[in-house]
């Protein structure tokens, strides 16, 4: 088996492993509160931190000769 195939089951495997992992923290632990909280944090953190890469990236880019057009 080649090394890239290898890694390939790994990751697959890992991420079924976090995902029965998550769903045992979210149902039937005693921390589901906080893992609940703790994932909607980090859902919104990643869309607004999204918006803002986005934001920061018009901010700084400077105009190509072609998007100019002429204001009257």
């Amino acid at each position: 088996m080649d090394k890239r195939k290898g890694t390939g089951i790994i990751i697959f495997v890992l991420c079924i492993g976090g995902f029965f992992l998550y769903a045992y923290l979210l149902m039937l632990s005693e921390w589901s509160p906080i893992v609940l909280q703790l994932s909607v944090l980090m859902i919104a953190g990643g869309i607004l931190g999204v918006i803002a890469w986005i934001g920061y990236v018009m901010a700084t880019t400077k105009p190509s000769s072609a998007s100019i057009t002429s204001e009257d």
